[in-house]
């Protein structure tokens, strides 16, 4: 049986050298959507406990969505496109785009798999030419009378940690696919993924932080430094 290969990517400090999130956070103050005293001690607080593994990805999210929900969609998605053009656009570098165009080239599925949530995320996937993108998905208010916008609260399995291996098996599902069916290179920074790293076919601590970088050599897996 030929198995279907696919290319899996962690998105912040693999894809793009930065945590999207976190800067659209310092972003959206910057245009007076929060306090910038108390927002930024926030999200540094929880930036700080992702890369510890101790986040509740659940208030995270509500906080990191707060301002966009009040400011509703068409304020946000406006914002959004400043903050792709000034800061992401910026940021995305040309080797990190010619890893994914291999893939691609390569007759590969890319899938970019974050815990960042969707509305930060689905157009720095676009800005990479990846139409499959697993996120944080969002609730909507779909109430009579609702906003249709989001609400803060997370929709589903969160793509945090080993949601992200629930998450991808759900994909696959949908594919009429499973684990057996699939040869599977993921690419992640962090030891938060360390659960999908070792589900993966071929692991590559990418950009690796010391966590990870360390058990990439105590297991012999291939250790790309992208940013350099």
């Amino acid at each position: 049986m030929t198995l279907r290969k696919l290319a899996l990517f962690d998105l912040d400090h693999t894809l793009i050298p930065l945590d999207s999130d976190h800067a659209w956070g310092e972003f959206s103050t910057a245009r007076g959507w929060t306090d910038s005293i108390g927002f930024k001690r926030q999200n540094d607080a929880f930036y700080a406990q992702y890369q510890a593994g101790t986040l509740d990805v659940a208030a995270y999210v509500r906080f990191a969505t707060a301002a966009v929900v009040r400011q509703g969609a068409i304020n946000s998605i406006a914002a959004h496109a400043d903050f792709m053009r000034t800061v992401i656009q910026m940021a995305i570098q040309p080797q990190a785009l010619e890893l994914v165009r291999q893939h691609q080239r390569a007759g590969d599925t890319v899938i970019i798999v974050t815990a960042t949530n969707e509305f930060v995320t689905r157009p720095i996937a676009q800005a990479f030419g990846v139409d499959e993108l697993i996120a944080v998905e969002l609730e909507r208010d779909t109430s009579p009378g609702g906003t249709g916008w989001f609400t803060g609260a997370i929709q589903g399995v969160p793509s945090f940690r080993e949601g992200k291996v629930t998450r991808v098996t759900q994909w696959l599902h949908t594919h009429g696919l499973d684990w057996g069916a699939v040869h599977t290179t993921f690419y992640s920074d962090s030891i938060n993924d360390l659960p999908l790293m070792e589900k993966a076919t071929v692991p590559v601590a990418t950009n690796p932080d010391d966590r990870l970088r360390a058990i990439a050599q105590e297991r012999q897996w291939r250790i790309l430094n992208l940013f350099t």
